[in-house]
C-alpha cells in the first residue's frame, strides 16, 4: 500500500511546543514526504489525500516552520486563519491555497476553528496568545458581525473572502456571485429548460442572496415567472442539499433541472435523483457552484461555477500582508481594497437538454 493512501490511526499524539509535521502525516495516515508535497502546492497528490492532510493541519493547528527559507519574506508576519465551513472540499482547496502563499512568502499561518458562539470566545484569546498581525475570513465568517467587531476591537487588520456584501472597513476578496448565478441559469434555459428548482444556500451568507438573485434576474430576462414552490432552502452542507432535493422531486410536476448553490448539495442532488430511479442527467440536470474537487469525483462529473477558492485565498494572504506593511509603515488610513476575480462556467456531465 503506498504512503498516501494508509489509513490513519486511531490516537495521534501531539508534541509540546505545536504541532509537527510527523504530528499532521500520522494524523493523515500518510507519510511527512506527502504532507510536505501538500503543503508546498505539489500537483501529484490525490484530492481525497489533500483533504485529509488539510483536515489534519487544521485539527492540529500545524503552522509550517518556514524561519529557515530563503524565499522573497514577508518578514515576522503572523497571519490568523479563522475557519468554520460545513464543506470539506471547500476548506481543503482554501486552506491548501492558503498555505501555499504563506509558504512562498515566508509569513507564518496559524489555523483557528471558530464554528460556535464558545469557539468565537476562544478564538478571540487564542488570537491574543498568538500574537497575530491580520485576520482572515473566509465565508461563512466573513458575514458574521460578532467576529468582525471581535477583529476590529483586537486592533488587527482582516480580509473577508467571498462575502457578497463585504463591510467596507474591511479588506476583500471574491467573485461576482449575482453574475456568476445568472450565466448558469442562463445556460439551463438555453437548454431549454423552464422548470429549474433552486436550492438556495445558507441564509447568513450575503452570497447566497445574490446567487438567488442572479437566478431570479435570468429566469425574469427569459419570461419565466419565479415559481417559489421551485426554490428549497439550503445550508450549504450535504445533508442539507438532499432533504431539498426530496422535497422538489416530490413536486407534482417536479422540475427538469436543478441549480444547487454549491457542489456539496449538488452531489447530494445527484445522489437523491439516483436512489428515485432518476437518471442524470436524461431525467434530471443537476448544476452546482464552486468546482470543487468533489464536481469531478461523482458521476455524472458536475457542470458547474468555477469559484477560484485557491486563488481567492492566496491573494487573501497577499492582501493582507500589504496592510500589515501598510500599517508598519504608518499608513494604516489606507483604503482597504475589494478585489474581484473571474469565475468560469464548466460543462460537464451533469446537465443536457431538455
Amino acid at each position: 500500500m503506498p504512503p498516501d493512501s494508509a489509513p490513519p490511526p486511531k490516537s495521534p499524539r501531539r508534541r509540546r511546543g505545536g504541532a509537527t509535521i510527523d504530528d499532521v502525516a500520522r494524523q493523515a495516515g500518510v507519510s511527512p514526504m506527502t504532507v510536505s508535497r501538500v503543503v508546498n502546492g505539489a500537483t501529484n497528490v490525490r484530492s481525497e489525500t489533500r483533504e485529509r492532510v488539510a483536515a489534519a493541519i487544521a485539527a492540529l493547528d500545524y503552522a509550517p516552520n518556514l524561519a529557515a527559507r530563503s524565499l522573497a519574506s514577508a518578514g515576522d508576519v503572523r497571519l490568523a486563519l479563522l475557519y468554520a465551513n460545513p464543506s470539506a472540499a471547500y476548506l481543503s482547496a482554501f486552506l491548501l491555497g492558503s498555505l501555499d502563499q504563506a509558504t512562498r512568502i515566508n509569513a507564518q499561518l496559524v489555523v483557528v476553528p471558530c464554528a460556535d458562539a464558545d469557539d468565537i470566545a476562544q478564538a478571540a484569546a487564542r488570537l491574543a496568545r498568538a500574537g497575530v498581525d491580520g485576520v482572515i475570513l473566509p465565508a461563512p465568517l466573513c458575514d458574521n458581525v460578532e467576529i468582525q467587531a471581535l477583529v476590529a476591537d483586537a486592533g488587527l487588520p482582516a480580509v473577508a473572502v467571498a462575502s457578497g456584501a463585504p463591510p467596507p472597513s474591511l479588506a476583500a476578496v471574491g467573485i461576482d456571485d449575482f453574475a456568476a448565478a445568472h450565466d448558469m441559469t442562463a445556460h439551463l434555459v438555453e437548454q431549454g429548460h423552464r422548470r429549474i428548482g433552486f436550492i438556495a444556500g445558507n441564509p447568513d451568507q450575503t452570497a447566497s442572496a445574490r446567487r438567488f438573485a442572479g437566478y431570479r434576474e435570468a429566469l425574469a430576462a427569459a419570461g419565466i415567472a419565479v415559481d417559489d414552490g421551485l426554490v428549497a432552502p439550503g445550508l450549504y452542507s450535504y445533508r442539507s442539499g438532499a432533504i431539498a432535493t426530496e422535497r422538489l422531486l416530490a413536486l407534482p410536476e417536479r422540475p427538469s433541472a436543478i441549480f444547487a448553490s454549491n457542489d456539496d448539495m449538488a452531489a447530494a442532488c445527484v445522489a437523491a435523483a439516483h436512489r428515485l430511479g432518476l437518471d442524470v442527467p436524461r431525467d434530471l440536470s443537476v448544476v452546482g457552484f464552486d468546482d470543487t474537487a468533489l464536481a469531478s469525483e461523482i458521476w455524472p462529473e458536475l457542470t458547474t461555477i468555477r469559484q477560484p477558492i485557491a486563488d481567492m485565498a492566496r491573494t487573501a494572504i497577499d492582501l493582507l500582508v500589504a496592510l500589515i506593511r501598510d500599517r508598519r509603515a504608518g499608513q494604516g488610513d489606507a483604503v482597504p481594497e475589494h478585489r474581484i476575480l473571474p469565475f468560469a462556467l464548466i460543462r460537464r456531465g451533469s446537465d443536457g437538454v431538455a
